[in-house]
């Protein structure tokens, strides 16, 4: 009789296997909710609507896109967390949802916890930009100036905990200089405010700058990122300039609730690199200068730990926390 047990609970997780195995089988036989936890229009937006065009086609199965904003992406995240961990219901987490306000306010979801990672979409840089009648062109000048303007400049930001301010304070406190913070709802006035003088720098998204910096209101100085990029190719990485290991990114990766079956995680995985590595993909995400990044599940899950980890050292350093 023992011996009979011991076989039974042996044959349990192989099992367990076989039923994930045959589940994604048939996995997906209805249409798949894309939760994006900002308003229709955006940038965001448009890289969800991209992708799942031809995600549901290399699935063969419709994505829904369901635009969850509110709450800074809270609710969109708790709607997630809580829903049936099948592969019908998944979100496209992005650097906030999963990296800067996990790092600056208590939430009601665990970033880690309480998700599965399916995937990584892609990123954006950031792009260190000044006011045009700023008297400096180069990384090195706009710190020299700093140092001996202490308090007298400000930067703009696209709100308190944002990764606009969280680029700028890990930018002060790896060059040792001071600029004041002015935070702003959304990155539209801080730009207005930044072309009019009233701020002096700020570090937006490549995708949002690009407008203003072929305007020629604005003077682009560094980038974040390993690499120059093909729309900027004469301004530096901040890596390349002196920085070493400043890096920092908008990215948009995807996400579904806790305790997924792994077999429908690694087929929902290697449709979605399947796609993005598509050869005419990288054109069609270069409106918002979104270069694709294909990820494990494994890659992205660590991906979001490292993201976790960083923005809340750094904003426990710089005294940065907001209430819920």
């Amino acid at each position: 009789m023992t011996i009979k047990r011991r076989t039974f609970l042996l044959c349990v997780p192989a099992l367990s296997l076989a039923a994930s195995a045959a589940r994604a089988q048939q996995f997906p036989t209805k249409p798949v909710r894309y939760i994006v936890p900002v308003a229709a229009g955006g940038g965001s937006d448009f890289v969800a609507r991209t992708v799942c065009e031809r995600w549901g086609t290399a699935l063969g199965q419709t994505f829904i896109v369901d635009n969850l904003s509110g709450g800074g992406g809270v609710i969109a995240a708790q709607t997630t967390s809580k829903a049936p961990a099948d592969g019908y219901t998944l979100m496209q987490g992005y650097v906030a949802t999963h990296g800067t306000s996990p790092a600056t306010r208590k939430l009601s979801y665990d970033p880690v916890g309480d998700f599965t990672p399916i995937g990584m979409i892609g990123g954006t840089p950031n792009v260190l930009v000044v006011n045009a009648s700023l008297p400096v062109n180069d990384l090195k000048g706009f710190i020299d100036y700093l140092k001996k303007n202490p308090g007298k400049l400000g930067y703009g930001s696209a709100g308190t905990g944002s990764l606009t301010q969280l680029v700028m304070e890990l930018f002060k406190q790896q060059t040792g200089t001071f600029i004041l913070h002015v935070p702003y709802r959304g990155i539209a006035p801080a730009f207005t405010d930044l072309m009019g003088g009233q701020t002096q720098a700020m570090f937006p998204g490549l995708a949002a700058a690009l407008p203003h910096i072929r305007s020629g209101r604005v003077k682009p100085l560094a980038i974040t990122g390993h690499e120059r990029q093909a729309t900027l190719k004469d301004v530096p990485t901040l890596i390349e300039s002196g920085l070493k290991g400043f890096d920092a990114l908008q990215w948009y990766g995807v996400v579904g609730p806790a305790r997924m079956p792994p077999a429908i995680v690694r087929q929902l995985n290697e449709t979605l690199n399947t796609v993005l590595k598509a050869p005419d993909m990288k054109s069609k995400l270069a409106s918002e200068a979104v270069d694709p990044m294909p990820m494990s599940p494994e890659q992205f899950g660590n991906y979001i730990k490292t993201e976790v980890a960083r923005w809340t050292a750094l904003a426990k350093e710089r005294g940065i926390q907001l209430e819920e």
